[in-house]
């Protein structure tokens, strides 16, 4: 399974932006698909997550701004940043897929992306 994140940049605190991993490779059953964040010195967090049939997660710090969605026909997994803030400065993980285990924790996790950078100015 290869996993290519995308949609990263530069915006200002209150913007928004729209990450897209696409998934390419085996792929069946009803599996979920992650977004993690690092930034340097720090454990890579949780973001939030997706089931195959829509069930969502998300880290209370994101809760009601960030949106996780899926398109299965083009195996793509997105995550829609709405009122960004600073703190939202991370390179940005796409992880997956799983098909057990928590969806909160990296172990659970096989495979990841290469990372996008966003960068929220103030």
């Amino acid at each position: 399974v290869q996993l290519v994140e995308s949609g990263g940049g530069l915006v200002q605190a209150g913007g928004s932006l729209r990450l897209s991993c696409a998934a390419s490779g085996r792929t069946f059953g009803n599996y979920h698909m992650g977004w993690f964040r690092q930034v340097p010195g720090k454990e890579r967090e949780f973001v939030a997550a997706i089931s195959w049939s829509g069930t969502t997660y998300y880290a209370d710090s994101v809760k009601g701004r960030f949106t996780i969605s899926n398109d299965n026909a083009k195996n793509t997994v997105y995550l829609q940043m709405n009122s960004l803030k600073p703190e939202d400065t991370s390179v940005y993980y796409c992880a997956g897929p799983i098909y057990g285990g928590s969806v909160y924790s990296l172990s659970s996790y096989g495979y990841w992306g290469q990372g996008t950078q966003v960068t929220v100015s103030s």
